[in-house]
């Protein structure tokens, strides 16, 4: 007999009871369902007013204005070289609604990259401006005098800003404040010059400066939109002003997204497997998660609905010292009225939690389904991680007033449509192939919609990883 036989013999003779291991196979064991680590609190999709769409479009009605695009410009890195993308030249006051390609792509040649160090004038106030910068990459402060002479920081400039654009069609302009680099930065420079040059040779381009040298001749109000004539103090009979208020010729339409998979199960795991629970009721359930945290991903990332990317210009601020700091988060606040929410990495919130302690400051608590939620002068700041937080540990806090009536954000759907199991996610039987396996197809319908510019704010560009 062999070691290992007699262990085995040994071991048989010593056992006085039955073996666990055995008992099992007869035993029915206490089990819970499924589990997924990827199931988030999608604080997002709980919060958002959703809106039932007809015919898978919302059109966003608004008035005439005439400042259009997102302020933002997109580069082309290759190397240590960086060239802007002619057709994101558009976004200057001055070639907005610009679509001449050629001409387009001659400027965008005519700009020349110069590297600026941290600390650096690159203009100064008083003086007069002959080109505007196309910030690239970096961190530019703009600084103007207080109302006591005292130097103040009006505000900060990050990646695809611009300024000195006023320089391309006024002749004598100035710059109004001075642009100092606080951090290395890398800029694209078009001169007026080279800018007139190109005007003179293309009748495109001179036919479109004429054109929108009319425009600052019309009416606006704060918001650029056109003003509606009024009049009010007077006495006597004046002349009452006519007026009346336009709309947008070409307004802004979403189309419902789609979040689509085919769920596969054999039949013979439906058919055998389904005690004591349901296998293709589990399979569903952990499908429709996944489903839901994709969606929620959509809805902040999407380029062409994202909340982040559909943020207009003059709503994203940048943080006066890299991180999250309570007068940050109160300039966020200020650019709209009856912010709801605030939605941010988890990261971020503890960034903003190391800046409350060192100001000995405990933020305010507000039940929300059982769950403690941090507040910000009574708004709450919902955890969310599909914000993205970036190799260099930077993040962004998301401001949202939401709702129909107060021309806030709001989400899209379509409710009933067929072999609905919630409201616009449906779950379709597709036959069964010839290998046995059953076909399902779930899928969710969703968008999301910015009634006007303000109702989105979101402080881009914010440390998370600093703990000095």
């Amino acid at each position: 007999m062999s070691v290992g036989e007699e262990v085995r013999a040994e071991q048989t003779r010593s056992q006085q009871s039955l073996g666990t291991t055995a008992a099992r196979n007869l035993a029915t064991t206490t089990k819970s369902v499924p589990q997924m680590q990827e199931i988030s609190s999608r604080w997002l999709l709980r919060m958002l007013p959703w809106v039932d769409v007809q015919g898978g479009t919302y059109r966003v009605n608004r008035r005439l204005t005439y400042t259009v695009g997102d302020g933002r410009i997109t580069f082309v890195k290759t190397g240590d070289s960086v060239e802007v993308i002619p057709a994101e030249l558009g976004e200057l006051p001055a070639l907005r609604a610009f679509e001449d390609e050629e001409v387009l792509s001659e400027l965008a040649q005519r700009c020349r990259q110069r590297e600026i160090g941290a600390g650096q004038v690159i203009a100064s106030f008083g003086n007069q401006a002959h080109e505007v910068y196309l910030l690239a990459h970096g961190r530019v402060e703009k600084i103007g005098t207080g109302p006591y002479g005292d130097d103040q920081i009006l505000g900060f400039l990050a990646d695809g800003a611009y300024f000195g654009e006023q320089s391309l069609l006024d002749p004598d302009a100035i710059w109004e404040y001075t642009a100092r680099a606080v951090t290395a930065c890398t800029v694209l420079i078009l001169t007026r010059h080279d800018f007139e040059q190109v005007a003179e040779r293309a009748d495109t381009l001179r036919a479109h400066l004429q054109q929108q040298r009319s425009i600052p001749s019309q009416r606006t109000n704060k918001f650029g939109e056109k003003a509606v004539e009024l009049a009010a103090g007077h006495s006597g009979e004046p002349d009452i002003p006519h007026t009346f208020v336009d709309y947008e010729a070409r307004p802004r339409e979403y189309e419902l997204s789609i979040a689509q998979t085919v769920l596969r199960i054999h039949s013979r795991v439906a058919d055998l497997y389904n005690q004591p629970m349901n296998q293709t009721e589990q399979q569903l359930r952990l499908t429709v998660e996944a489903l839901k945290e994709r969606q929620e991903h959509e809805l902040i990332n999407s380029r062409e609905f994202g909340l982040l990317h559909n943020c207009e210009y003059d709503q994203r601020l940048q943080p006066h010292d890299g991180v999250p700091s309570p007068d940050d988060m109160d300039e966020l606040l200020s650019r709209r009225r009856g912010t709801k929410l605030f939605l941010a990495h988890p990261r971020a919130i503890a960034a903003f939690g190391r800046e409350l302690n060192k100001r000995g400051l405990v933020p305010e608590t507000v039940d929300m389904g059982g769950n403690r939620i941090p507040t910000w002068r009574g708004v709450p700041i919902f955890p969310c991680n599909k914000i993205p937080v970036t190799e260099a540990r930077t993040s962004s806090i998301i401001a949202l007033r939401t709702g129909e009536e107060d021309q806030g954000v709001i989400g899209l759907r379509a409710s009933g449509i067929p072999d609905e199991i919630e409201p616009s996610l449906s779950v379709r039987f597709m036959g069964i192939n010839e290998q046995a396996v059953i076909n399902y197809l779930v899928t969710a319908y969703f968008s999301a919609a910015v009634l006007v510019p303000d109702a989105l704010g979101v402080l881009e560009n914010v440390e998370v990883g600093r703990w000095r």
